[in-house]
């Protein structure tokens, strides 16, 4: 089984080809393209060499059970049980992992969240949702920077974008995008009475300067604006905050989590970049059926995961049925298994 994990994904062959990249002569003259190669080889000799321990600790509890079957040691073959249960949940990992192989993978990633109708409710879900990620991007030890934030007249947020930085963070979250699903006491219905809450989330690849995006100038409108999030004075005295519309396609991307307007500016521009890209794409995708499909599953009327805190507790991903009974330990970022689920079901699905 582990080495049929190593076959069926190349991990050997793609290790073996960074290796050529690297001691090639040419390879030092485009830099951006040798830091991408080696942050792919990195992450691939990771996979790597986790899969050397666990083989090795699997031969190591082999041995072990074979001497306690021998002497009829109940208690060492037990513990050989629970650690054997532990490496077989390693080994999905490392195999997931394997399958962050798409085009755009390697890529770090945007993440939008929206709060959907309901006021209040939506709001503070959204902003539940926002501090999910946060938690695993913190897990990951993976960089995260807020890059723009509309808050909601009463709590929560009623938009909000993420760039997340951190070895194939597109690849890990491009699941997400879609509606998530909220079922709870509401803290804010002084009658105690249950609440259901949406809110979308729409997960796109940061592009690097080798994907080529053409924008003109005749096709956008550029609006600027007082910042509403947390920056002190500054934000409130300042029309800092910009606004980018690309007007052929209506894609909307807005920064304010700088001080300076010609930083803001500079986000906006590679946010719209990135949509653009992102776009292109799934117009390229809708020439199948397949892909069409896929196009429908991350509408807003189509939901892929519900959160469950009353009447009963559970997390359940509508798209592979993969629950999860403690929803506290999911929002507070525990959220790998329903990630390398939706690894698995695109793997089988391709």
């Amino acid at each position: 089984m582990l080495g049929g994990i190593f076959e069926k994904n190349n991990v050997k062959d793609k290790l073996r080809t960074f290796e050529k990249k690297i001691i090639s002569e040419d390879f030092w003259k485009d830099q951006f393209s040798a830091q991408k190669i080696i942050k792919e080889k990195k992450f691939f000799e990771n996979i790597f060499n986790k899969f050397n321990l666990v083989v090795n600790d699997l031969e190591n509890i082999q041995e072990l059970l074979k001497l306690a079957s021998k002497e009829n040691d109940t208690a060492v073959i037990k513990d050989c049980e629970i650690k054997i249960n532990s490496l077989h949940k390693e080994i999905k990992k490392i195999e997931a992992e394997c399958f962050l192989s798409g085009e755009n993978d390697n890529l770090d990633t945007y993440l939008e969240i929206h709060a959907g109708a309901g006021g209040t409710e939506s709001q503070d879900w959204a902003q539940m949702l926002r501090r999910m990620y946060s938690k695993w991007a913190e897990k990951k030890k993976c960089k995260f920077e807020i890059i723009s934030e509309h808050r909601g007249e009463e709590a929560g947020i009623k938009s909000s974008t993420l760039k997340i930085k951190g070895a194939f963070m597109y690849g890990w979250l491009k699941s997400e995008s879609g509606v998530h699903r909220l079922v709870r006491i509401s803290p804010f219905d002084s009658g105690a009475r249950r609440h259901t809450s949406f809110a979308s989330v729409w997960v796109y690849p940061v592009v690097d300067d080798s994907i080529k995006v053409d924008i003109q100038e005749k096709d956008i409108r550029i609006d600027t604006y007082r910042s509403s999030g947390a920056g002190g004075q500054h934000v409130n005295t300042t029309d800092s905050a910009v606004r980018i519309t690309h007007l052929p396609t209506n894609i909307v991307v807005q920064c304010q989590n700088e001080r300076s307007q010609h930083k803001n500016k500079e986000t906006c521009f590679n946010m719209l970049k990135a949509r653009i890209y992102e776009y292109e794409i799934q117009k390229k995708a809708q020439a199948s059926e397949n892909a069409a499909k896929s196009k429908k599953d991350i509408g807003w009327g189509h939901q892929i995961r519900s959160y469950v805190l009353q009447p009963y507790r559970l997390v359940k991903d509508l798209r592979n049925n993969l629950e999860i009974t403690d929803p506290d330990g999911v929002l507070d970022g525990e959220i790998d298994e329903f990630l390398e689920a939706a690894l698995y079901q695109s793997e089988k699905t391709n």
